[in-house]
């Protein structure tokens, strides 16, 4: 058997935002300012060309096949039959699964 408590486990968001919280602690102990190093020209040079290239690969690439699989594959096929059969369980009605379950038929 198994033992459950082994498992691995990965990081939570509290632990990102405790380990933000100490890069930022030693930062300051070192004396590095973070608004003088993104507000330096360098760092903005940096950004914008990396920004510039973020949206020319977003544009080029993955704009037509992200909207598709939104648009097309989620709102219409999954969302769609989530807020049908949420408004089937307020009105209090049988759900899609409910409806379409095999049944057992007892004699």
């Amino acid at each position: 058997m198994k033992n459950l408590n082994k498992r691995k486990r990965g990081i939570s968001i509290i632990g990102i935002l405790f380990f933000g919280f100490i890069i930022v602690l030693v930062l300051s102990y070192f004396k590095i300012s973070i608004r003088s190093v993104v507000e330096s020209p360098t760092a903005q040079d940096n950004i914008s060309y990396v920004g510039g290239g973020t949206r020319n690969l977003w544009d080029e690439y993955f704009r037509k096949p992200v909207s598709y699989l939104w648009n097309d594959i989620f709102i219409n096929i999954f969302w769609a039959s989530f807020i049908n059969n949420m408004e089937r369980i307020r009105d209090g009605q049988a759900t899609d699964y409910e409806i379409n379950a095999p049944a057992v038929n007892r004699k």
